[in-house]
């Protein structure tokens, strides 16, 4: 008998969990199907594998200290800068040796305006600045 249990006669109380496998089952092949379109390429400029590396003997050019305090203000190397004259100051950081560059440090407030650094690193980006590095505290 089928719907017995044992030597008692009374109905078996087991769940059928069949269905419920199948939805999940069903669920899981969905989720697997639409998580890699969730998914956001982003760009980055890897470092390309090169036979002729260049020479390792040539001294790297010292790194420029670019503080920016919690009022704003953009600092080069301990003196203060204004914003629109950091491109021009970068690009002849770049143009004196642009196979190597000086290593940008950039040391941040934590209260300073967001919008300023976004300057900051625009600034860098346009003068095809290479090497940017942020001091952490």
């Amino acid at each position: 008998m089928a719907f017995s249990s044992g030597s008692t006669g009374g109905p078996m109380a087991n769940i059928n969990v069949t269905p419920l496998v199948d939805v999940m089952l069903v669920l899981l092949i969905i989720f697997m199907m639409t998580a890699p379109i969730l998914s956001y390429p982003i760009d980055i400029d890897l470092p390309q594998r090169s036979l002729n590396p260049p020479p390792t003997t040539v001294e790297p050019p010292p790194p420029i200290r670019l503080r920016v305090d919690a009022s704003g203000q953009v600092f080069w190397n301990d003196s203060p800068t204004p914003l629109s004259a950091l491109r021009n100051m970068m690009e002849t950081e770049v143009q004196r040796d642009v196979n190597n560059q000086p290593t940008l440090e950039i040391d941040v407030n934590e209260d300073a305006d967001y919008g300023i650094l976004a300057k900051v690193l625009a600034s860098a980006k346009n003068a095809q600045m290479i090497k940017i590095g942020f001091v952490k505290k």
